[in-house]
């Protein structure tokens, strides 16, 4: 369970970094009116995709085997539950879902286009609302501290 949990607090900078640097460099791109390439724009984002989906996984298994998780809410119910149990039972999981859905539509949305402005735009929008989601739910003093 450690190593889960470990793993999932690590594996949270990387996620982080690689989604702030698809974010920025598809506002670059966007506002630069560059040329989207394969070898960078869509490397970048390709990475930040999967290794979200990656953490997501990561953090359900978390969710269903630790007792901060679905645990806590079947022992406590939702009303047992005080703000930073909340936050980790209920709030990070469920907004950091939507988090990854967004994401992923952004890639899905970003292959349909041919022109770059638009694949920038795509990428910028919703990866940046799946980071501002991710970034509001983040367990910040068990997770900094």
């Amino acid at each position: 369970m450690e190593i889960i949990k470990n793993l999932h607090s690590y594996l949270a900078y990387v996620v982080l970094a690689i989604l702030v640097l698809a974010t920025i460099n598809a506002i670059i791109g966007w506002m630069g009116k560059k040329d989207f390439t394969m070898h960078k724009d869509l490397r970048v984002s390709l990475f930040a995709l999967i290794l979200s989906h990656i953490q997501l996984l990561v953090g359900l298994i978390l969710y269903f085997t630790s007792a901060n998780g679905l645990k806590a809410i079947q022992a406590l119910g939702m009303g047992g539950l005080n703000a930073p149990a909340r936050l980790l039972a209920l709030e990070h999981p469920f907004i950091n879902i939507i988090a990854l859905a967004l994401i992923t539509i952004g890639w899905s949305r970003h292959k349909k286009f041919m022109e770059s402005d638009k694949k920038f735009k795509t990428i910028a929008i919703f990866y940046g609302l799946g980071l501002l989601l991710i970034l509001s739910r983040l367990p910040w003093s068990q997770w900094l501290g």
